[in-house]
């Protein structure tokens, strides 16, 4: 039986840019997505979002509104993650990659094209009001 996960993820806008990990290792490694993680037991969703992007990429956040829910479901049902998401305010930090984090780069709407993204990041990013539909 799979056993249902919570993960958070936050996302950092600057300029109209946001700011992109490529996972190196779990589910999707290698692709491009937000910065976040794994819950753990008996942490506060926000506490975890802090610890988790500043794992990922150094920086130091200071966590704002709910942006929304998703999810994220192994087809052959190894894993089946709920993932809240939350808008983050850079507040101090060098960014750099980190913990399971390959690489990260600010990126435009643009530039989504261009790389390996999780299933529906760019949809997610247009519904939770990153950028015009």
């Amino acid at each position: 039986m799979t056993e249902i996960l919570v993960g958070v993820s936050g996302i950092a806008l600057d300029s109209g840019r946001v700011l992109l990990v490529r996972r190196g290792r779990g589910a999707y490694a290698g692709h491009w997505s937000l910065p976040g993680g794994k819950v753990e037991p008996m942490e506060p969703l926000r506490a975890a979002l802090v610890r988790e992007f500043a794992e990922e990429t150094g920086l130091k956040v200071e966590v704002g509104r709910l942006a929304g829910v998703n999810e994220a479901i192994d087809p052959e049902g190894a894993w089946h993650y709920v993932i809240v998401s939350y808008f983050v305010e850079v507040k101090s930090g060098t960014a750099g990659a980190g913990d399971d984090a390959d690489e990260l780069r600010w990126v435009g709407r643009n530039e989504l094209s261009d790389l390996e993204l999780t299933p529906h990041l760019e949809r997610y990013l247009v519904q939770f009001g990153c950028w015009d539909g």
